[in-house]
């Protein structure tokens, strides 16, 4: 798999946070970091954004929230826990699922080296 230039300046714009803060804090610590860090790079994202679910026609709001959209084309998850499960996982599929978007990650920032809490997500179109 090859990622792009936007997939590298966000994974950069990761390590950068992480670099600073380590691990042990606040997933919403993190999350507003990063969303500092990417601007200041100019990167655009959206944080907590509605997520409905379309059901039988139907749009209802079950109060879901997408961590963070990074210039309308990733979906980013934020978690600080001791390790990513399968939960972790199935959550943001089900979220690009829902959002239509092809492009995702999973950061856990409770890790010692970022890397090692980095999943990325592709869907072929």
């Amino acid at each position: 798999m090859q990622f792009d230039n936007l997939s590298k300046d966000i994974i950069g714009c990761a390590i950068e946070v992480h670099k600073q803060l380590g691990p042990g804090l606040l997933e919403s610590t993190y999350e507003n970091c990063l969303a500092q860090e990417l601007r200041l790079n100019n990167i655009n994202c959206k944080t907590q954004v509605a997520l409905p679910v379309f059901y039988k026609g139907l749009n209802i709001d079950c109060g879901y929230r997408i961590d963070m959209i990074i210039e309308d084309r990733f979906v980013m998850e934020f978690k600080s826990v001791s390790e990513i499960i399968g939960i972790h996982e199935a959550q943001i599929l089900t979220y690009m699922k829902l959002a239509k978007m092809n492009n995702g990650m999973l950061i856990n920032f409770n890790v010692k080296l970022l890397k090692d809490g980095l999943k990325t997500y592709f869907f072929n179109k």
